[in-house]
């Protein structure tokens, strides 16, 4: 039986590991970053702060002892929100085996160095890592409707050795070996996201919403490619698959920011009322022209959207200044 850590117990750590407890045959554990929290899982059952409406299995263990939580576990799986990924690797680093797996399930580009996750890890420890990504809400994966994501590393037997442990009748897992572009996809969509719910908020129609989903994957793939990903890596479930999801889906948290800001509504008001959810387009686009400007690669809707959420140009304009564009070949 395989010993699985499931590294933060917000929904999509909460979900994962529900989902991994109705497949079986494993010995789980889920961490909370709090003692409250972990308390307040195992009186009630549930997470009621981040997933409620699911009871959590009775044979997930639920600690917010992290040192307790990794001891002898094969597979540590992160969901911890980008921006505190060092933090907890630095934290449980002195404490691995070589042969433990680190996956990352956090969707996000670390500021300032703008290191993906799996680089963030490897800059820590030398173990084995990979990332699970791809089109999934966590409330719909915790329901056990059928989800199919990607589990990518550089090493094959990590992706088999993932892909065996996690797959179910309502998870389906494919492998890729393009970590940079599997990566790429599943932070670069939530910029795209949040422009996506500016239109809806903005009421501006279809024609718009599709015209910014097509041009989002173009921006999306250039940045990959130069960062080294592929191309078809982007037209597949990290790429096109999660940003269609992530873009048109109601329970799209970084949606529902740019709606409310299209609606008119100031940043720090919106994040105030998301009770500690995380939206993580909104870190994420800062580093996203950050990592651009490395490269060279232009990044309009990204530099639309930055000006929206950190320099309060109006929504409206930024629509304009995008159609202003000087004309050039698809």
């Amino acid at each position: 039986m395989s010993r699985i850590a499931v590294l933060g117990a917000g929904a999509w750590g909460t979900a994962l590991a529900i989902s991994l407890a109705r497949r079986g045959g494993h010995d789980l554990t889920l961490w909370a970053h709090s003692a409250a929290l972990s308390e307040q899982l195992i009186e009630s059952g549930e997470n009621v702060p981040y997933l409620p409406g699911f009871t959590l299995p009775a044979d997930i263990q639920i600690t917010s002892d992290l040192p307790a939580a990794i001891f002898e576990a094969d597979i540590l799986l992160s969901v911890t929100p980008s921006q505190h990924l060092r933090e907890t690797i630095a934290h449980i680093a002195p404490l691995l085996t070589p042969n433990q797996i680190i996956l990352s399930a956090s969707k996000g580009i670390e500021d300032k160095s703008f290191l993906r996750m799996t680089q963030v890890i490897a800059s820590i420890t030398n173990n084995p890592c990979g990332v699970v990504s791809g089109p999934s809400f966590a409330q719909e994966t915790a329901a056990g409707l059928p989800t199919a994501v990607v589990i990518a590393s550089s090493v094959p037997q990590v992706a088999q050795t993932v892909q065996r442990e996690f797959s179910s009748p309502s998870l389906r897992l494919y492998t890729n070996d393009d970590v940079t572009g599997v990566e790429l996809g599943g932070a670069l969509k939530n910029v795209i996201a949040l422009s996506s719910g500016v239109i809806h908020g903005l009421g501006l129609g279809a024609n718009t919403s599709a015209a910014l989903i097509t041009r989002g994957i173009a921006e999306i793939t250039r940045l990959a490619v130069a960062c080294g990903g592929r191309r078809q890596t982007l037209a597949g479930l990290s790429g096109v698959g999660d940003l269609v999801l992530t873009c048109t889906g109601s329970l799209s948290r970084n949606r529902q920011v740019g709606v409310e800001l299209g609606k008119g509504r100031k940043l720090p008001e919106i994040l105030a009322g998301m009770n500690g959810k995380v939206a993580e387009g909104v870190r994420s686009t800062a580093a996203a022209l950050g990592l651009a400007a490395r490269y060279g690669v232009e990044m309009p809707i990204a530099e639309q959207m930055d000006a929206v959420l950190h320099r309060e140009k109006s929504p409206r304009d930024a629509i304009k200044d995008l159609m202003a564009r000087p004309g050039r070949e698809e």
